[in-house]
């Protein structure tokens, strides 16, 4: 394979918007709890409850951003995206009333689905074949560096310059970055500019384990698919939920610097948690590494949940974030490599609906349950059994998956 391949370029942008999406949405979103609830005096639960349509919003669109990127490629769906988050962040620093974020992070919730990583997998499916798990691991990468960089950026600016301008710089910048990276670089597929999958420099040299297509009603009968969709959809609404409340529950015992730097801590592990991943993901089983990340997310949580105290507060941040950088990763791993990449895009795009439906319940979870019991005790705890359940049920489709005959 060539090292100027053009999809390496592809997943560049990819890596990009991704450090933009989630800086300014996954991260962001528990910067925006804490200073709303903080400055605003709004409860922990009204705010939570906002930002989970966040997630509920954009899971609706991600069908029918897979379907688009299919037929008329990135570019559009990539630069309204940008356009859409950043109306949504700067917008967060003008609000009045607790009714204004929900319409807030419903905008937001519009860039996301389209920055998300159904968008980035989509893109990428038809550029990779042999490595496919690489490059989707990769552009993953931005994910963990938007972490690290974000939420202190955010902290940092909100204190120095106030929530307004923080935000309308924010939203500035990506603007100024995200859209023109995808007008300008990202192409449909290798074949528009007369290229092979992973570079191959002749069709035969091009291998796929799947060579006809999946119906949606015929690969949702599957285990193997309904497995990843229930699996993922609670392990990352609990990692969802998590992310979000994560910088509250941490300010009592850490002080603002000290939670900043677990965040980043976080968003570190995650990162070297992706770059493992980048290694290695052509060569392991995608199924038995999501169900070992989620049992060790179940064991972060409950720690925490049982010995809040700093040092472990600390640890536990990083354990999650080990799991935050490869569950994100993994599901559409599986897919494209159980299902093929012709059915990809229509059958991800379903899988990730659903997932990022049960993430959008995650801020509220942890929230209303925080509201009920008065500390994350509660939440923690029940968190920490739904991940065991996840793991089970991510390994119990591997079975089937062996299995597995396309048919229309």
């Amino acid at each position: 394979m060539s090292r100027f391949f053009y999809g390496w370029r592809i997943v560049a942008v990819c890596l990009v918007a991704a450090v933009f999406a989630n800086a300014l949405g996954l991260f962001g979103a528990g910067v925006y709890l804490h200073v709303l609830v903080e400055s605003k005096g709004w409860s922990t639960g009204a705010v939570s409850s906002s930002i989970a349509l966040f997630y509920i919003s954009s899971a609706l669109l991600l069908v029918p951003v897979g379907g688009i990127i299919g037929r008329a490629g990135p570019q559009p769906v990539f630069a309204v995206g940008a356009a859409a988050l950043a109306a949504g962040v700067a917008a967060v620093g003008q609000v009045t009333q607790p009714w204004q974020t929900y319409v807030v992070f419903v905008v937001m919730g519009i860039g996301w689905a389209c920055l998300s990583m159904t968008a980035v997998a989509t893109t990428l499916a038809p550029w990779f074949e042999r490595h496919q798990g690489r490059a989707v691991s990769i552009a993953s990468l931005g994910a963990s560096v938007g972490g690290m960089v974000g939420a202190p950026i955010l902290i940092a600016g909100i204190a120095w310059l106030g929530l307004p301008a923080t935000t309308g710089i924010s939203a500035a910048t990506t603007l100024a970055v995200v859209p023109p990276l995808a007008l300008l670089v990202m192409k449909r597929r290798p074949q528009d500019l007369g290229l092979l999958p992973d570079g191959a420099v002749d069709v035969h040299s091009v291998t796929s384990s799947t060579t006809q297509s999946w119906s949606r009603r015929s690969a949702l009968r599957t285990v193997a698919l309904r497995s990843v969709m229930l699996g993922f959809a609670i392990g990352m609404m609990m990692q969802i939920g998590f992310v979000t409340h994560q910088v509250t529950l941490l300010s009592p015992s850490l002080g603002a610097g000290g939670t900043s730097l677990t965040v980043s801590a976080t968003a570190i592990a995650a990162l070297l948690g992706r770059l493992v991943l980048a290694r290695f993901a052509d060569q392991m089983s995608a199924r038995l590494t999501a169900s070992v990340m989620m049992t060790l997310a179940a064991a972060a949580l409950a720690m925490q949940a049982l010995f809040p105290v700093p040092a472990v507060l600390i640890l536990g941040s990083v354990l999650m974030g080990l799991t935050i950088g490869n569950v994100t990763t993994l599901a559409p791993i599986i897919v494209r490599r159980e299902f093929g990449p012709e059915s990809f895009g229509a059958l991800y795009g379903v899988a990730s609906c659903v997932i990022q439906l049960g993430m959008g319940l995650g801020p509220g979870f942890y929230g209303l349950l925080h509201d009920a019991s008065g500390s994350y005790r509660v939440p923690f705890l029940l968190a920490a059994a739904a991940d065991l359940v996840a793991a089970l049920v991510v390994s119990a489709g591997a079975a089937r998956a062996v299995s597995l005959q396309p048919r229309r």
